[in-house]
Order: structure tokens, then C-alpha cells, then sequence
């Protein structure tokens, strides 16, 4: 389906006066305007139906406790304009993680009306840029895309004085755990509050690193800005402060090592003869029943069945016996990229692990480089940016951060899964939804479960949690089968939270 551009509105509002810039300084140093929007308009098909929508890309100020403008935030806001009533029409607020990654990730190869230029299976092509997404979820949710400080186009500002905050100031206000969720949770409800979307329904969709951020904000949004949303959706979700630490942590890796030795076919024959799904629900039982409590006894395991369970992992992992009793059953994942392939020569992806890299050495205990995230940053990076200016016209000289400064990130006091939990318990209407591939090997699919099952140890709202997994990795919507079947799932998830007329919410 070609993509039509029919005309371009653009609305701007610059406040020069708090633009980084500095009077020392010539005129032609790059700015950032902290209030702009510019204004596209687009029709497009999404399963086989057609539909209108604006596309507004613009910054929005971040203020202090005085009104003052402390940082400036990149966003791209895709509505539907043939919608006459959008009071209960769904909005998502979308970020990702790192921290400091842009949201570029989910924005144009996931959810959006436009996705990478990539093969089925989402390696690079040439020439790079967008396509239709066929399967964009913009048919049943309006979308935004939120850069955090120092992201994407977002940056910090100069203060009232005119200097810029030093780093330690910097990382109060924005660079960690909670800091991010606080000025974030302000951000939301002013755009909220000038979008005129108060009465939509809301979901909260984070990936990564972002599903702390929007475990969160969830909590944040109702205890302090009074906004509830609907649900929370976690893409290849982190631990979200529910530890999961010694023999748990080295126990849950085996099933994401099933998947990746069985991917590359290096698995026994009747290992390799079953499908996927049912070989995994076999690793996890003895992943949870036998291996588990093995490493949970350490040096005083006897010497019969630590044989015995290193002869099943081995047989799991596709490494040998030696490995894993050398490893003392407890397998280090850089030495799994690194040692899964050496026989051919190759490391495999830590992100995603069907992709391959090769090494200068084929000795060692890590691989030299990730080679999912070399793949993906060919694609992505030019993509956005040719995307960005010439379809959305979004026009400055700033650079696009897919990454950008925000270390030394201040980890401590995450409660974001506590706090996610108690959003859930304060608002019956909150559901919350886990999407992984079985293929990543950072945020892996049984971390992810186990994540699930540790959120609601009561099990009063269990059945309002739910688990997909996907035949790819991190991003697992860069596979064409998975980028359909992933947004279908948000699309039913999005139908089946929404109340019907009348619930009230309630226990």
C-alpha cells in the first residue's frame, strides 16, 4: 500500500528565550524550540480498512515547581481524524528503555502506521527507510511516542539564569528510576490536558527499560496526577525491582537457551524433531522442578545428581557436559553467545539470538561485539531520520539520539513492580498485559513469567495478567509473522479491558 501525503500544516510556538542556547555564543548554534508542533496529514489501509489521521511531531516543555521550563521532550502524536467522538476512543503512551534510548524502536517497526524497510525475518535492506504497516494498531488507539531527556530530539535546558544544570543536578531531575517516572508522569497529563484526552481511555506501553518506567508511571499517573489508566503493556519486561537473584536468576536462563540452541539446531535430533513451544513448556517444568533446587544447594549437592542435572542442562542448552559442571551448573550468558557456535565459528545475538556475528578470536568468554544491535542500528538510524523530515517534515540540525547521555542512571529505590501492583489493586479497571521473544537473551521470556507469577503473590488479580511469547527476540515485532501477531494481541487486549457501558470499576 503506497503511502499519501496530502498536505502540511505547521503550527509552531518557539519560546526563544529558553532555547539551549546562550547570548556568549554565535546566532548559528543549533536550538531546540521547547514548545513546537508541526502537523501532517495522512490516509493509509491497516487490514484491508482505510483510514485518516493527523501525524503531529513537536516538542513540549517539562517545568519545575516555579514554571520554569527545565527540559524540552521530542514526541510524534498519530490521531485518527475520521473518528467524529474520540471521548472513547483508546489512547497509548509509548516509550522505551535503555534508559536513554529513543522511542524509535517501537515507534516505526512496531505499533505505528509506518515500519522499517526490512526482511521477513527484520534484517536490513537497501534502500533503507519505511513501509505501510499493514497491522498498526492506529485502526483502534490513537498513539504517542515520548522521548525521555536527552533522547531523540529531547534535551535539558538552560535554567532561569541561563546555565545549564551541572550533571549531579541533571541526574536529580531526570536521570534515574524515580526521577524519570516523576517528570514523566508531569509531561503525560499536559499533553493529556492539551490534547483534550482526558475522557479516553489510557494504556501505558513500554519496552525494555520501559517497562520499569511505565510500571512506574502507573502509580504515579493515579496517586498523583489522578489519571487511571486502563492497562500496561510490557514489551521484553526487566525484573522491575522483584529480585531474582542467585540460583533463580541462573535457573531461569536455561529455557531462553533451549530456544536459541534449538533455533540454531544444535540440540539432539529428538529435541530438534519437536516444535518449539512444547520443548520449552518441557525445560521450564524441569527448569522449575529439578534444576532449581539443584543449584539452590551449591557445593553440598551431591555428586550424583549434579551429573545428572549437568547431563540434562547440557542436553537443554546445546552446550556440553564439561561446560556446565565447569560452569558449577550456573551458565554465564556472554559465555553462552560466545560458546553455543564456536565449532562454526560464529557468536550468536545477545538481544536476539538468532543473529550472528563472528569474532577476530574464536577463543574467549564473550563475543566481541552484539550483533543484533549493529543489524538493527543500520536500519533504524537512517530510517527515522529521513522518516522524520521528509514525510513528517519535521525540520531542525539536531542530532537524533538513539542513545543519548543520561549515565551515571540512579537505580535504587525501584519499587516499579510494587508499584504497579498497587496501581492495579487500587484500579479494577487496570490489566496488564507481557509480550517477549523467546529468542532474547537480556530480558528473557522465563524472567518474564517469572516476573508475572512473583507481581500478585496473593493471586486475587492473576486474572488480570497475562503472557504472549513470540518466535523472535527483544523486538520481537521486527519478524513479519510476529509484527502482525503482536499487534493483534495489543488489539485484543485494548477490546477486551476496555469496561463495557455502564461497569463500574469496582470489586
Amino acid at each position: 500500500m503506497r503511502h499519501y501525503l496530502f498536505k502540511t500544516c505547521v503550527i509552531v510556538l518557539c519560546l526563544q528565550s529558553f532555547c539551549i542556547s546562550s547570548t556568549a555564543f554565535a546566532d548559528e548554534i543549533r536550538q531546540v524550540p521547547i514548545d513546537e508542533k508541526v502537523i501532517t496529514e495522512h490516509k493509509m489501509q491497516i487490514n484491508g480498512k482505510k483510514i485518516s489521521y493527523h501525524a503531529t511531531t513537536g516538542t513540549q516543555p517539562v517545568w519545575d515547581d516555579e514554571g520554569h521550563p527545565t527540559a524540552t521532550l521530542f514526541y510524534t502524536y498519530y490521531q485518527r481524524t475520521d473518528i467524529k467522538d474520540d471521548s472513547n476512543r483508546p489512547l497509548i503512551i509509548s516509550f522505551n528503555g535503555g534508559p536513554g534510548s529513543a522511542s524509535v524502536w517501537m515507534h516505526i517497526a512496531y505499533t505505528g502506521p509506518r515500519v522499517l524497510n526490512v526482511d521477513d525475518e527484520g534484517y536490513p535492506l537497501q534502500p533503507y527507510g519505511v513501509k505501510n504497516n499493514d497491522y498498526s494498531i492506529l485502526d483502534t488507539a490513537d498513539i504517542v511516542y515520548v522521548n525521555p531527556v536527552n533522547t531523540g530530539y529531547s534535551r535539558v535546558l538552560p535554567n532561569a539564569k541561563g546555565k545549564m544544570p551541572s550533571k549531579d543536578e541533571q541526574q536529580k531531575m531526570f536521570f534515574g528510576v524515580n526521577a524519570d517516572i516523576k517528570y514523566l508522569a508531569e509531561w503525560v497529563t499536559t499533553f493529556v490536558t492539551r490534547n483534550e484526552r482526558w475522557r479516553s481511555p489510557k494504556y501505558l506501553i513500554g519496552e525494555s527499560y520501559g517497562t520499569a518506567r511505565v510500571s512506574g508511571l502507573a502509580l504515579e499517573l493515579q496517586k498523583n496526577q489522578w489519571m487511571y489508566p486502563n492497562g500496561v503493556i510490557l514489551v521484553s519486561p526487566t525484573d522491575l525491582g522483584i529480585e531474582r537473584n542467585g540460583p533463580v536468576k541462573a535457573a531461569n536462563r536455561l529455557p531462553y537457551f533451549a530456544a536459541a540452541a534449538w533455533y540454531h539446531k544444535v540440540l539432539g535430533e529428538d529435541l530438534l524433531q519437536q516444535d518449539l513451544t512444547p520443548l520449552l513448556a518441557e525445560v521450564e517444568q524441569f527448569t522449575l522442578n529439578q534444576y532449581l533446587p539443584a543449584l539452590a544447594k551449591g557445593s553440598f549437592i551431591e555428586p550424583e545428581e549434579k551429573q545428572r542435572i549437568a547431563e540434562q542442562v547440557a542436553r537443554y542448552s546445546g552446550l556440553s557436559v564439561t561446560e556446565v559442571l565447569q560452569s558449577n551448573l550456573d551458565i554465564d550468558t556472554n559465555y553462552f553467545w560466545k560458546a553455543l557456535l564456536r565449532d562454526r565459528q560464529q557468536t550468536i545475538g545477545r538481544l536476539d539470538s538468532r543473529y550472528i556475528g563472528i569474532d577476530e578470536k574464536t577463543v574467549g568468554g564473550r563475543p566481541d561485539y552484539n550483533a543484533e544491535l549493529t543489524s538493527w542500528l543500520h536500519s533504524f538510524t537512517p530510517a527515522i531520520n529521513d522518516y522524520l523530515r521528509t514525510e513528517l517534515n519535521y525540520k531542525t540540525d539536531l542530532k537524533y539520539n538513539m542513545f543519548g547521555p543520561v549515565h551515571p542512571w540512579d537505580k535504587s529505590k525501584d519499587n516499579t513492580g510494587a508499584n504497579l501492583r498497587l496501581a492495579m489493586a487500587q484500579n479494577p479497571y487496570l490489566n496488564v498485559m507481557i509480550q517477549s521473544g523467546y529468542y532474547d537473551g537480556a530480558t528473557n521470556y522465563f524472567d518474564a513469567k517469572y516476573t508475572m507469577w512473583q507481581l500478585d503473590r496473593s493471586g486475587l488479580m492473576k486474572h488480570r495478567l497475562s503472557f504472549k511469547g513470540y518466535r523472535s527476540g527483544h523486538m520481537m515485532y521486527l519478524r513479519h509473522d510476529d509484527l502482525k501477531q503482536s499487534n493483534q494481541d495489543l488489539r485484543e487486549f485494548i477490546k477486551t479491558t476496555l469496561p463495557t457501558t455502564g461497569q463500574p470499576a469496582k470489586y
